[in-house]
């Protein structure tokens, strides 16, 4: 890993946390907080599944102790940039990306949230507890992702990391 492709993920990082703390919003029983779903979309077009998933990793990380987000930022963020970055490898599309972010968190997060819960933060509460509020953060973040990813492809700074 070279240190220009670092200082960007150390960017995006700092720009989902910031992000997570001015832009969210109810949605149901939890906030929505789309600014990170944005993060892996772009991430994962633009550096791969690898880079997307760690900046996941660290962003749910910083938030946990920063107080602004929950454990569960870890299997929403994390499972969610991985599906991103596997399907824009596989199709090179940056819709593909999108559909891979809405999956992996909206679909398949929330099962596994489920177990993490209940270990970590001691509920008992089944996949359809989760699956609205991952849902609507995932499906507003991606969009905002998919409106920026091209725009900012056409950046001669990230055209190299491509």
């Amino acid at each position: 890993m070279n240190t220009r492709k670092m200082v960007f993920m150390t960017m995006f990082v700092a720009i989902a946390v910031a992000g997570s703390a001015f832009v969210s919003f109810p949605a149901g029983i939890a906030r929505a907080y789309p600014i990170q779903h944005a993060v892996n979309v772009i991430v994962a077009i633009v550096m791969g599944p690898g880079a997307a998933v760690t900046v996941a990793f660290v962003t749910g990380l910083l938030r946990v102790l920063t107080g602004t987000g929950s454990l569960l930022a870890f299997p929403g963020g994390m499972i969610g940039a991985f599906f991103a970055g596997i399907l824009y490898q596989r199709f090179n599309r940056n819709w593909s990306a999108g559909v891979g972010e809405v999956i992996g968190t909206g679909l398949i997060a929330p099962l596994f949230a489920v177990p993490y819960a209940k270990i970590l933060m001691g509920t008992t509460v089944t996949a359809f507890f989760f699956l609205p509020p991952f849902l609507v953060s995932t499906v507003s973040g991606t969009i905002i992702g998919l409106l920026l990813a091209p725009r900012l492809l056409k950046l001669k700074l990230f055209k190299d990391l491509h």
